[in-house]
């Protein structure tokens, strides 16, 4: 199976590409850091640190590499049986212009194997989004071609990949925790199902996708953000903190409360699903900067995201929210120099007050109460800061 891979970075390497290489799949890395690239191309192998109760070490072998600007990017995927990405959601778009190129150019071929695309990108329906974008760059008139022969492959994907320790020897070497999980819709494969060992298939994505994303993201930015609050460095130290975990762990209840009402999740299965998302964040052995796990406030406040959109299934729900609300509080404070974002969050709070920025980050116009409340746990939080 000829498989490319948009984005060679440390998930994509360390999570979807290891899997694809473990299927002996013919992997080709794609992406625009030349650099990367290249020692890739010249390695053709990587090791994968595999770290929790057990420190173990994989190796990858026989992976291709080419620059995703490369003109044989586009044959590449005029002959693929399946590409997949882990670009990050912002990059879709801009992938989705050599996407197309491809798609055309394996029209023009009359290869009319089928073809699925699957985003495995920290967002919701990912693929659905890239297929949009990839479809606004083809014509009208080869639409129904794509319809038929193209799959787009929406997924949930969930492990904890820090950024590899800077005095590593190796620059492709990867660091990742034991615990993986890519649940793929098996109702938008075109053609046959892949065998690919670590890749489910379900009916219903949509229950997968929010379980992730209303624990694992909600707990893990919470955490991040309340951490840089109380003046812990990662994640592991900040869950480590007696009152950071109370309040993480009772926001993740909060926002597991809606998933029991909308999916029918049993609550004790659910509990420890909770509980095992705390023993990954305290995994030692994974160095994971509280910066890193919150850069991005303006995209994580946003009303379909990891802290809002729980917080709306509570209100639709009528069901608690203390919480959740002390969590959105909490990354309201983020600050971090590096992250534009984070800037642009602290500049608008700076010029216009934090009730105003509440109202246009979150889109709670409809909630005053909740912007209230939001903005009182706010000013409490002042006085912690580090």
């Amino acid at each position: 199976m000829k498989v490319i891979h948009f984005g060679a970075g440390n998930i994509g390497r360390g999570f979807i590409g290891k899997l694809l290489a473990d299927a002996n799949s013919q992997l080709t890395f794609t992406d625009v850091n030349q650099p990367l690239i290249d020692q890739l191309a010249h390695q053709q192998s990587y090791q994968v640190h595999i770290v929790g109760q057990e420190h173990r070490i994989e190796k990858v072998q026989h992976v291709h590499a080419i620059n995703s600007q490369d003109p044989k990017t586009i044959e590449y995927i005029a002959q693929a049986d399946m590409v997949t990405t882990a670009v990050g959601p912002q990059v879709l778009e801009k992938i989705a212009v050599t996407l197309a190129k491809g798609l055309l150019k394996r029209k023009e071929l009359n290869n009319n194997k089928p073809l699925n695309i699957i985003a495995c990108e920290n967002m919701v329906r990912g693929s659905s989004q890239l297929k949009r974008h990839v479809l606004a760059q083809i014509p009208d008139s080869n639409h129904e071609w794509i319809e038929r022969y193209i799959g787009f492959v929406d997924s949930a994907v969930d492990r904890i990949v820090p950024p590899m320790d800077a005095a590593n020897d190796d620059p492709l070497d990867v660091t990742v925790e034991s615990f993986s999980e890519w649940i793929v819709d098996q109702t938008q494969f075109i053609g046959d199902i892949p065998i690919i060992g670590g890749m489910e298939l379900t009916d219903n994505l949509m229950a997968f996708v929010e379980r992730k994303l209303f624990t694992l993201n909600t707990g893990h930015a919470i955490t991040a953000y309340l951490g840089q609050l109380y003046g812990h460095q990662t994640i592991s130290s900040a869950i480590s903190d007696p009152t950071i975990c109370a309040v993480v762990k009772a926001a993740m209840l909060e926002s597991g409360q809606v998933l029991i009402q909308r999916y029918g999740f049993n609550p004790e299965q659910h509990a420890q699903y909770i509980d095992k998302i705390l023993g990954r964040f305290a995994n030692p052995y994974l160095h994971d900067d509280v910066s890193r796990v919150g850069r991005q406030p303006i995209r994580k406040l946003n009303s379909e995201d990891r802290l809002i959109k729980p917080l709306l299934g509570t209100i639709e729900y009528q069901l608690p929210h203390k919480y959740l609300i002390i969590g959105i509080a909490s990354a309201l404070h983020f600050r971090c120099n590096s992250d534009p974002q984070a800037s642009e969050m602290a500049e608008l709070i700076n010029e216009k007050g934090i009730r105003q920025a509440v109202k246009q980050l979150c889109q709670l116009d409809d909630y005053p109460l909740i912007i209230e409340a939001i903005c009182g746990e706010y000013q409490l939080l002042e006085s912690i800061r580090k």
